[in-house]
């Protein structure tokens, strides 16, 4: 098929990778514009402009989509269908009728639960046994357009935002793949959601990765595999940020924050209910560290205080 392709991060860039590999023709490749990063801040582009440069795939990069001149290279390319992941960008009713069949969006949740901009993270800390990608086929709402295709997939308990991120992006990438096929044969009955069902997703913010150790281990281990890569889980130690990558929870008592053990297994913390040993750490401006790598070099007692 013909396609449009719209999304940025490393998420949307498999399913890019996975469309191409498939033969698909790729008539034009939509991103976010390239964005100041690293300590010289300079511009960087996107994981799917570099990908798609690598491709040798037409790249556009618009700052909106409102105005009919930004939308006048998507309607010259003249595609089937238009794919959409994780792009960024509103499209407003005007580019979503631009294709033959329509905009597809591939979302990492099982729609209608986790519509919005943090699906994984929010999956995790809600302790969702399961979570999946649907294809949605796009109208003007917040993830709210009918259902096409569904993929479901269990959630480890040790999994982490990283780790499910990259089991999903590859899912996504095979159903899309599946999918297309399909809908140009007119195969596909679209299904609408229950929006009575619906649970929002919003964007994660740097607070909220905070731990609060008052409450049950079993949810400071959400929170901090939630949050790991970005922007990972922290509490205070000693008047610095502490981050805390891996740990899982444990039998042990105390007044919530306090060190009950340190040693080279782990850094043994009391939480509201149980405890949590932290696995791998990293104070402010080091590197992270397994707790047997930080204990060595900064000792630490039993007793002592985490967010004191």
């Amino acid at each position: 098929m013909r396609i449009l392709f719209a999304g940025t991060p490393e998420f949307a860039a498999t399913a890019l990778k996975a469309l191409a590999e498939a033969g698909h023709d790729i008539a034009l490749t939509l991103t976010q514009p390239d964005r100041p990063a690293g300590r010289g801040l300079q511009p960087k582009p996107s994981a799917v402009k570099t990908l798609a440069l690598e491709l040798g795939l037409p790249v556009y990069q618009p700052a909106e989509l409102k105005s009919e001149a930004a939308r006048r290279p998507l309607a010259e390319a003249q595609a089937e269908v238009m794919v959409v992941a994780a792009y960024g960008l509103i499209l407003p009713p005007a580019v979503l009728q631009i294709p033959r069949l329509g905009c597809v969006n591939i979302h990492a949740s099982l729609l209608p639960r986790w519509r919005g901009a943090a699906p994984i993270q929010r999956a995790i800390l809600a302790g969702d046994a399961e979570t999946g990608i649907t294809l949605m086929q796009m109208d003007a709402g917040l993830d709210t357009g009918p259902i096409l295709s569904m993929a479901r997939l269990p959630i480890a308990a040790d999994e982490t935002a990283g780790s499910l991120h990259d089991k999903l992006a590859a899912l996504g990438a095979r159903e899309v793949v599946r999918l297309l096929p399909r809908l140009a044969a007119g195969e596909v009955k679209a299904q609408p959601q229950d929006d009575a069902r619906a649970v929002y997703a919003p964007k994660i913010g740097k607070d909220e990765a905070r731990i609060d150790w008052r409450l049950p281990a079993s949810v400071v281990d959400r929170v901090v595999r939630a949050f790991n890569p970005v922007p990972g889980a922290w509490t205070e130690w000693r008047g610095q940020v502490l981050k805390i990558w891996r740990a899982r929870p444990a039998a042990g008592s105390g007044a919530p924050g306090t060190v009950l053990s340190a040693t080279a297994e782990g850094l043994r913390v009391a939480c509201g209910e149980g405890a949590l040993t932290v696995l791998e750490l990293q104070k402010a401006g080091g590197r992270r560290l397994s707790a047997a790598a930080f204990l060595a070099g900064q000792p630490l007692a039993p007793g002592e205080r985490l967010n004191s």
